[in-house]
């Protein structure tokens, strides 16, 4: 039962973030900035053939390969061989897999990532939905195994 709620949270990411790209790109030409929170945020349409900071653009099949991987990889842990994740990291794991599911979208129907949301306040690249749901996700993973879940760190040949 627990699966079926993952995923549909994942399916409750993909859908949100597939909407305010589509609506993005019905109503707001390419690289137009329109102010959204002054001072803090605008939203400008940008196409994302890379990764985070537009790293390994036109890689587009390096994307597929690590999503494939990451899907099984998730597959395999949850019904195969559990890894000792929390029930948080687990949602963590879901938010991660949701953004990423969304980008791949992107990447397969249109050959790059619809990206819109820019921070105005600092110098940061502009980013989209799944983007927010995979950083965080890795965020609160990443806080939760180094402060709460000791468990996952130990190792079982020390016994």
């Amino acid at each position: 039962m627990q699966f079926l709620a993952y995923v549909l949270f994942v399916a409750g990411i993909v859908a949100a973030d597939q909407f305010t790209k589509y609506l993005t790109v019905a109503n707001i030409a390419l690289y137009e900035d329109i102010p959204f929170i002054p001072g803090l945020l605008q939203l400008t349409y940008v196409q994302n053939t890379g990764a985070a900071f537009s790293s390994f653009e036109g890689q587009q099949w390096l994307f597929a390969l690590i999503f494939v991987f990451f899907t099984g990889l998730v597959l395999w842990e949850y019904f195969k061989k559990p890894m000792g994740f929390t029930t948080l990291e687990r949602w963590c794991i879901a938010a991660i897999y949701g953004g990423g599911l969304g980008n791949m979208i992107d990447r397969v129907r249109m050959g790059y990532v619809v990206d819109m949301i820019e921070t105005t306040f600092i110098e940061f690249p502009v980013f989209n939905v799944a983007d927010c749901f995979i950083t965080c996700g890795c965020i609160l993973m990443m806080i939760h195994l180094v402060l709460f879940n000791k468990e996952f760190w130990k190792d079982e040949k020390k016994k």
